[in-house]
């Protein structure tokens, strides 16, 4: 009796699991029902067939190409600043330092009639992720009190080390251990290729988090706990000095002029002095602004993101919140100067990568899969579906008789090959659309925006899908 009863209630339950409606909820499942009138309002006339053929076959880019917009790019720009060696940041997420050396080199030039020099990312990258390995552990320790499912405990765990960053992040690094020539310290597969050793850096990280959130639980005194931390951080040395190399303390250089012949005699410098020199004696933390686009938030008011900064005493990321028409003006006035800027973009959208141009008419997704893709810029970042993702160099603009933009250009760090000659150009409909972040020298920017920017920052939350890090 009781295996035939077994036997009838697992046929039930079989059957059960076989019919789609039977095996759904009543509440937000797919029933049967549903599923029907999904199917029913399909086309099925011999053009979809066609269709789902083309798409099946082909990249959905080359079929929702806007072949209107396909002609001759106009490159001509009546506001342009000098043109520099475009760079390339490998499979690295580094362009936020290519952006800001770019900033700094292009100002040196300017400065010195033309001198040119290529500023070592390896050597900052190193230091950067050394301060980020002692951020994440300082994070650990100042919330050991807090269980491990507390939002601030989880960020740091979820998010120990990452090779992405902003101009805050150069300019505190820059102030802290100063600059040296890519000559000096050049590139090595891991600076290149930073995913590998990235990996290795989170996952001993989380471990020398979970030994001293051990150790605070256990009572250890604040000394004991911040010794342990700097053998933690001995190790974390070893492994960038392998990976990098270890950072010079001095050495000789000459600089050269745009032939590359050296028109200088060569000098013993430190990486401070050396930044000094670069950087003319002015400090880098000083002698910018950050502004934003985000509409989702009150303009004209300074906001700090928290957390968000490379080195654990250094700045937060922090920015005044302008609408895009002051962004641009403020960006003109830098441009007509001679003055390039970092910049920060969601550049994949809308990109046509071979001929390096950014339109909101490059692609029409809506005809193909015939719908409509609605959402403004405020409803895209709420969602999570656009947001800040590449730093780039502003270099020039096209502006009308009127003198408003029509066209602009960036210098890209994905090398020279790419794009119009390692640059993107983007409309002024896209800029709008998808720039978010400027630095700008305060010379440039109006006394009312600087008292602005002094305003107490509202604090904002660095999981805030606008404030991703640049890469």
């Amino acid at each position: 009796m009781t295996t035939t009863r077994t036997f009838i209630l697992s046929g039930m339950m079989l059957a059960a699991f076989s019919l789609p409606g039977l095996a759904q909820n009543n509440g937000g499942g797919i029933s049967e029902d549903m599923l029907v009138q999904i199917r029913e309002a399909q086309p099925h006339s011999p053009a979809d067939r066609a269709l789902f053929n083309a798409i099946a076959a082909n990249s959905i880019d080359a079929l929702a190409v806007n072949h209107a917009r396909k002609g001759a790019i106009d490159t001509y720009f009546n506001v342009e600043t000098p043109p520099q060696n475009i760079t390339d940041q490998q499979q690295s997420g580094r362009c936020w330092m290519f952006s800001g050396f770019n900033v700094l080199r292009s100002d040196f030039a300017s400065r010195t009639d033309s001198l040119t020099v290529n500023l070592s990312h390896d050597y900052l990258f190193f230091w950067d992720q050394l301060e980020k390995s002692n951020l994440f552990l300082q994070g650990v320790i100042d919330c050991a009190d807090k269980p491990m499912d507390d939002e601030r405990v989880r960020f740091f765990f979820m998010n120990p080390i990452s090779d992405g960053g902003t101009y805050c992040g150069v300019a505190d690094l820059v102030s802290k251990y100063g600059l040296v020539p890519a000559e000096i310290m050049p590139e090595t597969y891991s600076s290149d290729n930073t995913s590998k050793v990235a990996g290795l850096l989170k996952s001993k990280l989380r471990e020398f988090g979970l030994q001293l959130r051990k150790m605070a639980a256990d009572g250890k005194s604040r000394n004991d706990i911040r010794a342990e931390k700097t053998k933690m951080l001995a190790t974390v040395y070893r492994m960038l000095s392998l990976t990098m190399g270890e950072p010079v303390t001095e050495f000789t250089y000459a600089f050269k002029n745009r032939n590359g012949r050296a028109v200088t005699e060569a000098k013993k410098y430190t990486p401070m002095t050396f930044a000094a020199e670069i950087c003319g004696g002015k400090p880098v933390q000083d002698s910018f602004i950050m502004v934003m686009n985000d509409p989702r938030r009150e303009y004209y008011k300074t906001y700090e993101v928290e957390y968000d900064r490379h080195t654990y005493d250094g700045t937060n990321w922090k920015y005044l919140n302008l609408p895009m028409e002051d962004i641009a003006g403020l960006a003109v006035a830098s441009l007509k100067d001679g003055h390039k800027m970092y910049s920060s973009y969601d550049v994949g959208k809308f990109l046509d990568r071979k001929r390096g141009y950014c339109d909101v008419q490059n692609y029409d997704y809506g005809s193909l899969f015939g719908t409509t893709f609605g959402m403004d810029k405020a409803q895209r970042i709420m969602t999570y579906d656009s947001g800040s993702t590449h730093a780039m160099t502003l270099t020039a603009v096209n502006l009308d008789k009127d003198g408003k933009p029509l066209m602009w250009k960036v210098e890209n760090s994905w090398g020279p090959a790419y794009g119009q000659g390692g640059c993107l150009i983007m409309t002024n409909e896209w800029f709008n659309e998808y720039m978010f972040r400027l630095v700008v020298d305060k010379k440039y920017v109006p006394a009312k925006m600087l008292k602005q920017y002094e305003q107490k920052p509202v604090m904002v939350m660095p999981e805030d899908p606008l404030f991703l890090p640049d890469r």
